[in-house]
C-alpha cells in the first residue's frame, strides 16, 4: 500500500487530529511534503486530509462511525487505512481503542483531552507574529516523537508474548514469574494468574496484583489492607522478612529477594487479599 509523497490537509488553526494524522503519514513515508491550504487544487493527486470532503475528511457527508459509536476523525480514517503497515491488525485494533478514539472524540465532540491540550497550546498565541505552518510542523514533531514511542512498546508488547505465555504456562497457584520487567497485561490479565513477579529496575523485586481489565487499575486479588503503604515494618506484619513495601492501593509490592516476593503472594492468597480501593 504505497503513501503518496504529497499530501494536503487544512491551513489556520490545527488540531490534535490534524497534527497526529501529518506525524503517522511522516512516519509512514518520511520523504512526503505536506501542505496547508484553505481548499484543494483543481487536479491534486497527493493524500488529503481534515480537508475537501474526501476518503480522509471527516465533516463532511462522508463522516463515518465506528460500530461502538465513535465518530472517525482524520487521525481515526487513516489509521483503520495503514495502522496495519505498523503494527499487526491485533495491535492495530487496540491502538485504535486506547490511544485514537479518545483523540477522535476530542476533535469531533470536545473534552479535556491532555494530550490534546498539550497539542493546540503549540498554536501560534494572539500577540505574537509567528507563522502558523511554522508552529504546525513543531506540533507535529511532537506528535511524531509520541506517536513512534507508541509504535515501538507495541512491537515490544509483541515481542514479549511467547515468553509470558511460557511463563504462564509455568505458574503455581496463580503466581507468574518474568525474567525481566515487560509488558504482560495482555496475557494475564484473561488468564487465572493473579500476581506476576519481576525483577525491580530498583533492585530487588517486584510482586504486582494482575488487573481485572486493561482499562482499569482494580485487580483481581489485591494485597491485603493491613499491609498497604507500610515500608520498614512491613516484614513485621507480614512475617516475611524482606518485604520493604506495599503500595498504598495494595496493587503492588516490592520485596528484596525473589523468595520474599513469592511468599508475600502465597500469604497473600491464603489470606484472600484485601479489597479494591480505587
Amino acid at each position: 500500500m504505497k503513501i503518496p509523497n504529497e499530501a494536503m490537509t487544512h491551513n489556520g488553526r490545527f488540531h490534535t487530529d490534524d497534527v497526529f494524522s501529518a506525524a503517522l503519514l511522516t512516519i509512514l513515508n518520511p520523504q512526503i511534503k505536506i501542505e496547508r491550504k484553505n481548499s484543494v487544487p483543481e487536479g491534486y493527486s497527493g493524500l488529503v486530509f481534515d480537508l475537501g470532503d474526501g476518503e480522509f475528511d471527516h465533516h463532511g457527508t462522508r463522516s463515518q462511525f465506528r460500530e461502538n459509536g465513535v465518530q472517525y476523525a482524520s487521525f481515526g480514517l487513516l489509521w483503520k487505512e495503514y495502522g496495519s503497515l505498523l503494527v499487526s491488525p491485533k495491535e492495530a485494533a487496540v491502538f485504535d481503542e486506547f490511544f485514537v478514539q479518545p483523540l477522535d472524540q476530542q476533535d469531533n465532540n470536545g473534552g479535556n483531552n491532555m494530550l490534546c491540550r498539550a497539542i493546540t497550546q503549540a498554536n501560534p498565541k494572539w500577540d505574537e507574529e509567528i507563522d502558523p505552518d511554522v508552529c504546525f510542523f513543531r506540533a507535529v514533531e511532537m506528535a511524531k516523537f509520541v506517536l513512534e514511542n507508541e509504535i515501538k512498546s507495541m512491537h515490544s508488547a509483541e515481542h514479549a508474548e511467547t515468553t509470558v505465555v511460557d511463563c504462564l504456562q509455568k505458574q503455581e497457584n496463580g503466581i507468574v514469574e518474568l525474567p525481566k520487567g515487560m509488558p504482560w497485561k495482555s496475557i494475564l490479565i484473561p488468564s487465572d494468574a493473579l500476581y506476576v513477579i519481576y525483577p525491580s529496575p530498583r533492585g530487588g523485586y517486584n510482586a504486582q496484583a494482575v488487573p481485572k481489565a486493561i482499562s482499569t487499575q482494580e485487580c483481581k486479588l489485591p494485597f491485603p489492607v493491613e499491609w498497604r503503604g507500610k515500608r520498614e515494618d512491613l516484614s513485621q506484619i507480614t512475617g516475611i522478612e524482606g518485604i520493604s513495601f506495599c503500595h498504598v492501593h495494595g496493587y503492588l509490592l516490592g520485596a528484596d529477594s525473589l523468595d520474599a516476593a513469592r511468599k508475600a503472594c502465597r500469604l497473600s492468597i491464603r489470606k484472600g487479599g484485601g479489597e479494591n480501593e480505587f
